[in-house]
């Protein structure tokens, strides 16, 4: 079936809960590459929780969905997307309160819009999630995401719209840093949750269209975000306040990041290449507000 645009911007759910703990925290710092040198005592907090850990602001976004009663949620009837053909498009997360070790979530999510690129131009569906700590109620982060399903346009809906981007300054970055990824690091940031062969196995990557596998996009956008805590916000994760980014190309596993970055005031600015293919961006329009 076709995208229905009413279908789909009328569901959604409320009351999603979710739970995650010490484990999973590390777990993810180590598939977006913290503790590389398990003797720098800066990244050690991240995966190591004596004396407290560290989590990762980005680490939100592999936090699991979640469940809820049947009458909390509302599935699409008239609509269904490829999700062989998906990949993520842009990501912002507002972190609204240091996100602890350990804690049960409950979540709100929603679409808020569908843009139609065209009959073999795939479809933008953009989504807001909205999550607080179920013991406090204090709200913890919202993300607002969008995913190009490459499969599904052409539904007649709208060609243009959706979350504005960050414009990139127009001067020399004032500061490079480089960031490595593993050959197997697709198959370590998979245990967070991304399950997709897309990102291991290499004769369905070529089915849809890739050489071989591709990291997982929000494994380069959070392995952008340790590169900003190490190189601008002294490892102190409660220093950012937004993280937000434009997925522009793919990175293979075993590549190396070249992350620019600009700084005006609490405003950083970042867009990232690859080494290997020099005038690749594969992350742009990045936006890091630090408190």
């Amino acid at each position: 079936m076709p995208i229905d645009y009413d279908d789909m911007m009328q569901s959604g759910a409320t009351g999603l809960v979710s739970r995650y703990d010490e484990k999973d925290v590390m777990l993810y710092a180590l598939g977006v590459g913290m503790g590389r040198d398990p003797l720098d005592e800066r990244e050690l907090p991240f995966v190591y929780e004596n004396p407290a850990l560290k989590v990762v602001p980005t680490f939100a976004s592999v936090i699991n969905r979640g469940e809820a009663p049947p009458e909390n949620q509302r599935m699409p009837q008239k609509s269904s997307i490829n999700f062989m053909m998906v990949v993520d498009g842009e990501r912002r997360i507002t972190v609204h309160k240091p996100l602890p070790p350990k804690c049960e979530v409950i979540s709100d999510e929603r679409y808020t819009d569908i843009l139609d690129k065209g009959e073999g131009k795939g479809a933008v569906l953009v989504q807001e999630r909205v999550s607080r700590d179920a013991a406090t109620g204090d709200k913890l982060f919202t993300i607002v995401s969008s995913i190009f399903a490459r499969g599904d346009g052409g539904f007649g809906g709208k060609p243009g719209g959706g979350p504005e981007l960050h414009v990139i300054p127009d001067r020399a970055p004032d500061l490079v840093t480089e960031c490595d990824t593993r050959p197997d690091q697709a198959f370590l940031y998979a245990l967070s949750g991304d399950r997709n062969p897309l990102h291991r196995d290499p004769a369905f990557a070529k089915m849809v269209g890739f050489p071989r596998p591709i990291l997982h996009g929000l494994c380069s956008y959070g392995t952008a975000c340790r590169a900003v805590l190490k190189a601008l916000a002294g490892y102190d994760p409660a220093r950012i306040t937004q993280f937000d980014v434009r997925f522009s190309k793919p990175v293979f596993p075993g590549e190396t990041l070249v992350v620019e970055l600009w700084q005006d005031g609490s405003t950083i600015s970042y867009r990232a290449g690859v080494k290997e293919r020099p005038g690749t961006v594969v992350l742009n329009n990045g936006l890091c507000i630090l408190a």
